[in-house]
């Protein structure tokens, strides 16, 4: 059987998939570059099993409280030493990437400090946990209180702004690396760092978190190579390299880690507790694997880029951008066209790849969401989703694919559903 063929069993046409061939190929010398950071991210990884003495005893299980959990902690150590910092937090406790920035803010935060969001308002999910939006148990009903900083219209940073803001009263400083669900560019690490030097001569006292979510091995360094004190992120998405079946880390200086543990657990016992119920192999694998996977997430966002704008729609970033996070954005326009291309990405997955995604009230947003998320791990993003705010400008997000193969797959079934041709 042809590869059209198959393709054609699958939903795809001949000439969509001719479409697609010929945009891929255009696309090799991009492709290049991004396996040329995937090696080098693999090798930073490796390195890190290796120099910890990564075994098989650190596969075993543990139950209970957790205690003497050597796969667990040497799996810390990994993280550590693969985001270059003093110490992490790896726990399947931890429910996704807002309950890893909610543990980490928390921890880091007492009645009286001051919060300060530089990078603009912080992703939808965290303005409950912050207390933007009132909710019970926000950091405002604690006595944090909370500003921000908008980017400017280009999406970088507001230097003077953020220079007559922070004050000896800001105790922490946030940096959301990528977009979420605004409408503006993703951030470098480069960028990250500069305002890392911005903010110590400001504030030294300041410790500086980033959301690193969607980000980790884009690029060759993370911010916590550049100055950034935290680094706070999601195993569903790319450390857990899509075999990691939940769980968040939390990486930086070593007070700010341990406060964190105390927080995720409770003071005096930290770290020291947390049964991780024989899911060390997936997530030391998952890590492993990580770069890699990245990787193919990155080409199936180009991929989609490069298809999308020769359909006429505008992409943000464009297909000719280096990438700093595994996020698309694609500008649908209308509602319908929106629901379309989320209906043909469902219909490219692996898993539920038979039901047509929906609008629904999302627990954490202010609108109603649709997601295209056919994953073999509930809600992951490092596997290829799809997913919006039903609001203006009707922006699709896409990320993830675990193979650049699946992921080409589910666009082109994308763009069948667009052009009305899929039965």
């Amino acid at each position: 059987m042809t590869a059209a063929e198959i393709y054609k069993t699958l939903g795809v046409s001949g000439e969509v998939l001719a479409y697609g061939e010929k945009i891929l190929e255009t696309l090799r010398p991009r492709f290049a570059e991004i396996d040329a950071r995937a090696e080098i991210n693999q090798a930073k990884v490796l390195a890190a099993m290796q120099k910890n003495r990564v075994n098989a005893t650190h596969f075993a299980a543990s139950t209970g409280y957790g205690y003497d959990d050597e796969g667990r902690d040497n799996l810390e150590r990994v993280y550590a030493d693969a985001f270059h910092t003093e110490a992490a937090l790896v726990r399947p406790q931890i429910t996704c990437g807002t309950h890893a920035l909610a543990v980490a803010l928390s921890a880091n935060l007492l009645p009286g400090d001051e919060l300060l969001a530089i990078s603009g308002k912080p992703y939808d999910t965290l303005e409950e946990v912050i207390g933007i939006r009132p909710s019970p148990c926000s950091l405002a009903e604690y006595g944090v209180s909370y500003r921000q900083v908008d980017l400017l219209d280009d999406g970088s940073f507001d230097l003077p702004a953020i220079r007559a803001a922070i004050s000896a009263k800001t105790k922490l400083i946030h940096i959301q690396r990528s977009k979420g669900y605004a409408t503006r560019a993703s951030l470098s690490v480069a960028e990250i760092g500069e305002m890392c030097k911005v903010i110590k001569a400001a504030n030294p006292n300041a410790a500086i978190l980033v959301d690193n979510c969607y980000g980790e091995f884009v690029e060759t360094l993370e911010p916590t190579h550049v100055g950034a004190d935290l680094v706070v992120g999601s195993l569903i998405k790319n450390p857990g390299g899509g075999l990691a079946p939940t769980g968040g880390y939390i990486a930086g200086r070593k007070d700010l880690v341990e406060g964190a543990a105390m927080r995720l657990t409770v003071p005096g016992i930290g770290a020291e507790c947390g049964s991780t119920l024989g899911n060390n192999r997936l997530l030391y694998q998952g890590l492993f694997l990580a770069p890699h996977t990245v990787a193919q997430a990155v080409k199936t966002a180009v991929f989609a880029a490069r298809v999308m704008e020769l359909l006429g729609y505008e992409t943000e970033p464009h297909s000719s951008q280096v990438r700093h996070d595994i996020i698309q954005m694609i500008h649908m326009r209308e509602p319908e066209a929106l629901k379309k291309f989320c209906k043909g990405i469902q219909f490219g997955a692996p898993v539920d790849s038979y039901v047509t995604p929906e609008p629904w009230d999302m627990p954490g947003y202010d609108c109603p969401v649709i997601m295209a998320a056919g994953a073999f791990i509930q809600g992951a993003s490092i596997e290829l989703s799809a997913d919006a705010p039903m609001r203006e400008p009707y922006t699709v997000y896409l990320q993830g694919g675990l193979t650049f193969e699946s992921g080409r797959l589910g666009v082109l079934l994308a763009v069948e559903e667009l052009l009305g041709e899929h039965e």
